[in-house]
């Protein structure tokens, strides 16, 4: 039995203390904050609740997967899921409106046909194969096999190339997909939203952001009863059950090396934990930047991708009942290529104090620059979300606005990773889950294979895999 000390309690953290603890060894999470779910998040008041973070879950086998795997309830017995249709509704900057349908790739090119002019549908459709090429030739790498040292084939563009011409530059954003493929301003604009929702500008996005599309409309999109809040919940239960044992409010100010590998932590009271294996679920850019792990050679340090972009999210509690006929989700395309706004409804009585009552989450991925003003850009935001919510501003009790400044002080960081993405020179690929440094293993969204719920919950169970197996391991099944 090892003694593994784990650093954060994110979603990811979590997943992998959980593992670890089934496969018998003694696990300790170390969590600076006061709870555990990392960026999972609750906002509460006057009977009103809201995620703060994520509010959808794709690739729910991902923790049906983990519940299988660490107890005898399944994860449909701890969380009440349910798959959200329309998986969204997209208002254009020329009021054009489309319902796009759950994982149903015929209703999508019917909706887009009926909404946008024949052949639209057409053309996403045929997008949406060549994504599907790209998800074939990147899914395993990224996904269920540890990171390769080697790491040049993964920077290599998996999204099928079409023919430039002589005088034709080549594709290789996801913005000049949208341009050049799809020729239409409202199919281009619903493109970017899937890489903005990730953290992702379009216009630097490598074409292999294709694959994020093709994972939502072909997978699903489901919400968890109660909120994602519920999710996490569950998931420290599972932990909790398992013999893993949490310390909230205790901060690890260093990992401690001992003839050249990871020996323990030392606490910010000064006191030394011995371990086995250490696991780092704190984001990898603060562990560096707050020197909780160092190395003195520059390429020692792990490759990620530093995102620009961080999130904005508007709160708010309304009076009056969710309309008949309102869609879970709407994201309002605004002009030129200022993001989406994307606004959540939920029709849960766990988030309302009655049913004469509403609470409507606004979110936005923004650019981060020292100057923003975040009253404004909310301001925008919650006027962009009027096109979602018939009456709002009439409607409005109260708001409370949550910029980066809140998620670096609750996760370390103000940026949200997104997930891995081929192409792009290997600028897209997070950090590897085996450090630099023997017996310390990053993971969550800032390691591979990077940001998301369900990517977090795929790190937990490679890290958990390359302690338990070793150099035997060669990914998840």
């Amino acid at each position: 039995m090892a003694r593994i000390v784990v650093i954060g309690a994110g979603l990811g953290a979590m997943a992998a203390a959980a593992r670890l603890a089934v496969a018998g060894h003694r696990v300790t999470v170390y969590e600076a904050g006061g709870t555990y779910g990392g960026a999972v998040r609750r906002f509460e008041r006057d009977g009103f609740g809201f995620d703060t973070g994520p509010g959808l879950l794709h690739l729910p086998a991902v923790y049906r997967d983990l519940f299988v795997k660490t107890g005898k309830e399944p994860l449909e017995e701890c969380v009440e899921l349910a798959q959200v249709d329309p998986a969204s509704r997209h208002v254009f900057a020329d009021g054009t409106r489309v319902d796009l349908p759950n994982a149903s790739r015929a209703g999508t090119v019917s909706a887009l046909d009926a909404a946008l002019g024949a052949g639209t549908g057409e053309r996403w459709g045929e997008f949406l194969v060549r994504a599907r090429e790209a998800w074939d030739r990147t899914r395993r790498p990224l996904l269920e096999e540890p990171q390769p040292a080697e790491v040049s084939a993964l920077g290599r563009e998996p999204y099928p190339a079409l023919k430039a011409g002589l005088l034709r530059r080549p594709t290789t954003t996801l913005a000049q997909i949208g341009a050049r493929e799809l020729r239409d301003p409202r199919l281009a604009a619903l493109l970017d939203s899937y890489a903005w929702s990730h953290g992702f500008d379009p216009a630097t996005a490598p074409a292999a952001a294709a694959v994020l599309p093709y994972m939502e409309q072909t997978f699903g999109t489901w919400y968890v009863s109660g909120g994602i809040r519920a999710l996490a919940d569950a998931v420290y239960e599972r932990c909790r059950k398992r013999r893993v044992e949490f310390v909230l409010d205790t901060a690890v100010d260093e990992v401690v090396e001992r003839e050249g590998r990871a020996s323990g932590v030392r606490l910010a009271g000064g006191e030394f934990v011995e371990a086995d294996h250490v696991v780092a679920g704190a984001p990898v850019p603060a562990l560096y930047r707050e020197q909780v792990v160092t190395w003195e050679r520059q390429d020692d340090w792990p490759r990620y991708q530093a995102a620009l972009t961080g999130r904005v999210t508007v709160c708010l509690a309304l009076r009056g009942a969710r309309e008949a006929g309102a869609a879970h989700r709407t994201v309002v395309h605004a002009s030129g290529d200022r993001p989406a706004v994307t606004v959540l409804r939920a029709d849960d009585p766990a988030l309302r104090p009655d049913d004469g009552h509403e609470s409507v989450t606004v979110t936005s991925t923004v650019e981060l620059n020292p100057e923003d003003d975040w009253a404004d850009i909310a301001r925008e935001m919650v006027a962009a979300a009027e096109s979602a919510v018939p009456g709002l501003s009439e409607r409005l009790l109260w708001q409370e606005v949550r910029t980066p400044d809140d998620t670096l002080r609750e996760t370390g960081t103000r940026e949200v990773p997104g997930p891995a993405l081929g192409g792009g020179r290997g600028l897209f690929l997070p950090a590897a889950n085996r450090s630099p440094l023997p017996g310390l293993h990053f993971v969550g969204g800032w390691s591979h294979p990077g940001g998301g719920l369900a990517h977090a919950g795929m790190s937990g169970a490679l890290v958990a895999g390359l302690i338990v197996e070793g150099a035997d391991f060669r990914g998840s099944r």
